[in-house]
């Protein structure tokens, strides 16, 4: 089972296609939509979870290639600036997927480890940054 999630651009001509549930329904694919953008005539984002078997993965990720749709990993799109960041924990309490810890064996003691795999993308921790260490580049 293959479980990745990504980020998906589209070309404006595609924001009334059913592009989504052709995955579901020619390729056996589950889906969980984490954020999504989608405007008439305008470039669409879409933040997923996709699952399935691997080959069902990798055949839907070549449609969705096909159709000239963008496709990255979600880990590309939400960095944090580690010359800003000061570990001050603001972040650890606002995240609702636990994507910051405090490492409590870490040099500096207390230090905060992002894991960009557990990150939605939610958006809650950059306002919650005193230095605006996060950053989301979509």
């Amino acid at each position: 089972m293959t479980s990745k999630k990504i980020v998906l651009k589209f070309p404006k001509q595609l924001g009334d296609k059913p592009v989504i549930y052709k995955l579901v329904k020619d390729y056996n694919l589950e889906f969980n939509i984490l954020k999504a953008v989608i405007m008439p005539d305008e470039e669409g984002l879409l933040v997923m979870e996709l699952k399935g078997t691997a080959d069902n993965y990798k055949n839907g990720i070549k449609y969705l290639e096909s159709l000239g749709i963008l496709i990255q990993p979600l880990s590309k799109d939400v960095t944090r600036d580690e010359e800003k960041c000061t570990h001050c924990g603001a972040c650890v309490t606002i995240c609702p997927t636990f994507a910051f810890i405090v490492d409590k064996k870490s040099t500096p003691a207390r230090k905060i480890v992002f894991d960009d795999k557990k990150c939605i993308a939610c958006e809650l921790c950059i306002p919650a940054c005193p230095l605006q260490a996060m950053e989301l580049h979509f």
